[in-house]
């Protein structure tokens, strides 16, 4: 017998009778009979049996059903449901009838009333409606890819192959390093391993600066909008010209140039001189009258790296990388891939440089995602004669970042055009690293075990280029029986003495990518070993040198008859002097002694414009002497109170600067001349204040200041303290070793050998030739290095003694 209802469930029994459930259970029915219970259920589990399309608010009839009073109120009185379902009261289950929910209240209680094997059902009813939509979505955005041009292009791109420019074209978005590492170590390790905070004063600068190149940093010194540099296209004379010089055909290509102001070509002009005079201290008199001067600030970064501390020399190759983005327009997109910029215009050669020195240093950080991208950027400024030959990094940096597709296409178009004779633009099938590096890239896009294609491959690679297999083979330290090792291709070449010039590029590039790509080939050695092994095997007169294959001999003829082409491979060596200086051997010597220089390694021939009297003409000295304004002399008294609080000191250095007419000699002011005698030892600024003295007695000349010229302890390109940019923010932290409170300027040294070649002859008779040091300057010393001046001989007379007392009387 069913146990008894209360008013609640009666009154949900009756309900449901009224929508067509099921009549009440009578008594004489068994227990067999009965329908089947359904525990811990409200009125609606009925519900159960509809379908998800069913869980409406219309009803069967198309009428929106009607939310009455009496239904909020059994809303809230769902309590005391919860408490009928604690006594384990039961309810009849409904017939297996089709019904509808009344309302969207009835149907959240339907769900939650659901057994496990009813939410599965309903679960997966839900997903293949998702599973229709989403098929719609795709049939939609299909049918709008054959109404948009753009997605048209892109799928017959897609279908028949890219072309050079759509290789060519950078991913902005991969070319940040700071990104990639996170990928690796984590966004806390990457900001734990920065040198370094900026100073909280230029923390707003940050926010100002926008760059695709770098990431700009809060130290960073402000930006105006180009600083001195601007960007145009070359003239269609211009682009006719350089088309004729290089006997090329014309392009869908648009040819750019970079071009300096005046105020720029006047800091290049001191740069220059900078440079000559051998002296990497005055660098940064330069940042202080123009911080964004690109050669500079490669120029600083190669003392950095001289010095091993890669972070500041990373540093300065992004200051120079942003100096010249700022300059570009938007017509120049890097993302196109058929913008070219001229490497026969100085003004251009920096940028080119500042991108081969950050790919480099990506390799080193193991960013191969962001190297390979910068260097895909440095191949599309100039892909047909690749002054940097940045071509020698792309044939294993691609693969290394997980781009070997990108080699397979670049290398399948230049190979179906490699036939062309007369064509003297540079074909990247023709270089033995890409030979090798195709091979290696077919069998990492292999998905099955049929590695037939990149197995022939590495044949025809091995029979174009033989004089990579025995360098490769010593570096995977893969075994090679004797007759490959003999065969006279295999024979090593250390130098290219007895060689032509395009045999000795061509077993320095075989030397070049064994060093550089063995790492890719360890996992491969052993398919290597066996298909060189087949190869060698294969030829009938193993004796016998191999013959010329086409790819091969194309390779000689053009490496033969092109200049600009063997010097973008010597300019690619020497750029990368530190770790490829054995290299050098293979390099003619007319080339390591012709005139070059760190900020522009071996110059073309056929330049358009050079660092010369015709570039400069017109310019002024930024460093000219020229008298002090009275703006000027203030800053100068505020800044020389900062170092040196002592008023009475002030003045008196300050009547020993004038007294010896040093304003024309030190263009910075006293300021400039107080931290240059800063740097000096005490013994060496006594020597050169008396010899000083005895110059200005002898010929009335002013002191020279190579007399105040660096002191011993600093090493050429030593960074000079904190406070040397006073009122700067450069950001550039004062490295160790740096004594004293800085230095502004860089002083040439003076030789003042030949003053001391008489002092061992006869020390009595020099101490009596030299004049007592005057008192003001034993003052000074005394009050630099807080000693007392050594006691002078008491061989001035009373008058001489009363002067300097009335001088001193003066200046206290």
């Amino acid at each position: 017998m069913p146990p008894r209802l209360n008013k609640r469930q009666q009154r949900e029994l009756e309900e449901l009778e009224a929508l067509g459930g099921p009549e009440r259970p009578s008594g004489s029915e068994s227990a067999d009979d009965e329908a089947p219970i359904i525990r811990n259920q409200g009125m609606f589990a009925a519900a159960s049996l509809l379908s998800p399309e069913g869980c409406d608010d219309d009803s069967d009839d198309g009428e929106p059903a009607r939310k009455s009073k009496k239904s909020k109120k059994k809303k809230k009185k769902s309590t005391g449901g919860a408490k009928a379902e604690k006594d384990g009261s039961v309810i009849p289950a409904p017939k297996p009838a089709t019904q509808v929910i009344v309302n969207k209240e009835s149907a959240a209680e339907v769900k939650e009333s659901l057994t496990a094997s009813e939410r599965k059902a309903l679960k997966k009813a839900k997903q293949k409606q998702k599973k229709t939509k989403d098929d719609d979505l795709d049939r939609v955005f299909a049918e709008l890819s054959i109404q948009l041009p753009t997605q048209q292009q892109h799928t017959l791109a897609a279908a028949k192959g890219r072309s050079i420019a759509d290789l060519l074209g950078v991913s902005l978005q991969h070319l940040d390093a700071e990104a990639e590492l996170r990928k690796f170590f984590g966004s806390r390790v990457v900001q734990a391993n920065k040198t370094g905070s900026a100073p909280s004063s230029s923390r707003r600068t940050a926010g100002a600066l926008r760059s695709n190149l770098t990431r700009p940093r809060a130290n960073w010194w402000s930006a105006s909008q180009r600083e001195g540099l601007s960007i145009r296209t070359l003239t269609n004379d211009e682009v006719k010209e350089k088309l004729y010089r290089r006997d090329w055909d014309a392009a869908d290509e648009k040819w750019w140039t970079v071009e300096y102001s005046k105020k720029y070509k006047s800091m290049t002009r001191a740069f220059m001189r900078t440079v000559m005079s051998g002296d990497p201290q005055g660098f940064y008199d330069l940042l202080r009258k123009l911080p964004w001067h690109a050669d500079t600030l490669l120029q600083l970064a190669e003392v950095y790296r001289h010095r091993e501390e890669h972070a500041q020399a990373v540093d300065f190759i992004d200051r120079a990388l942003f100096t010249y983005e700022r300059s570009f327009i938007g017509a120049f997109n890097l993302t196109s891939g058929s913008n070219r910029l001229d490497f026969d215009r100085v003004e251009n050669r920096p940028f080119f440089l500042a991108i081969h020195r950050q790919v480099v240093d990506l390799q080193r950080r193991g960013c191969a995602r962001t190297g390979f991208e910068f260097a895909r950027l440095l191949y599309s400024l100039d892909p047909w004669t690749d002054p940097h030959g940045v071509l020698l990094h792309l044939d294993q940096v691609s693969i290394k970042a997980n781009m070997s597709q990108w080699l397979v296409d670049v290398y399948n178009i230049f190979n179906s055009h490699r036939d062309s004779s007369r064509d003297t633009r540079l074909n990247p099938s023709l270089l033995p690293g890409w030979a090798y590096g195709y091979a290696l890239a077919l069998r990492a896009l292999e998905k099955d075990n049929d590695h037939t294609t990149s197995t022939t491959a590495l044949t025809e690679a091995i029979k174009d280029f033989p004089s990579i297999v025995p360098l490769l083979a010593d570096k995977l330290d893969a075994s090679l029986p004797a007759s490959v090792r003999s065969h006279p291709d295999c024979i090593i070449k250390l130098d290219g003495s007895s060689l032509s010039y395009a045999e000795g590029i061509l077993h320095l590039l075989s030397h070049l990518y064994a060093q550089r790509s063995f790492p890719l080939w360890k996992d491969h050695a052993s398919w290597f070993a066996e298909t060189a092994t087949t190869t060698f095997a294969s030829i009938p007169s193993p004796n016998v040198a191999l013959p010329l294959t086409p790819r091969r001999k194309a390779f000689l003829t053009l490496y033969e008859n092109s200049e600009t082409l063997q010097y973008s491979v010597y300019r690619h060596v020497i750029v990368l002097e530190s770790s490829y200086r054995r290299l050098f051997s293979f390099i003619p010597r007319h080339v390591l002694e012709g005139k070059s220089l760190a900020c522009d390694p071996l110059p073309p021939k056929d330049s358009v414009t050079l660092y010369d009297d015709n570039f400069f003409e017109g310019t002024e000295d930024l460093f000219a002497w020229r008298p002090r304004t009275r703006r000027e002399r203030e800053m100068d008294q505020r800044r020389l109170a900062q170092m040196i609080p002592d008023a009475g000191f002030r003045q008196q250095l300050e009547v020993f600067f004038e007294a010896q007419g040093l304003e024309q000699r030190f263009p910075g002011g006293i300021v400039q001349f107080a931290q240059v005698i800063a740097q000096l030892a005490p013994e060496e600024l006594e020597d050169m204040m008396v010899n000083g003295m005895l110059a200005l007695g002898e010929g009335g000349d002013p002191i020279d200041p190579g007399f105040f010229a660096v002191g011993a302890g600093g090493m050429p390109g030593q960074m000079p303290g904190e406070n040397m940019l006073a009122g700067i923010d450069d950001g550039v932290p004062a490295p160790e070793g740096d004594a004293g409170p800085g230095n502004d300027v860089a002083v040439a040294h003076e030789d003042n050998e030949g003053e001391d070649e008489g002092e061992d002859e006869d020390e009595e008779d020099e101490e009596d030739d030299i004049a007592p040091m005057p008192r003001m300057i034993r003052n000074i010393l005394g009050r630099l290095w807080g000693r007392a001046a050594p006691a002078e001989e008491s061989s001035s007379s009373e008058d001489d003694d009363d002067e300097n007392a009335a001088d001193l009387n003066a200046v206290d």
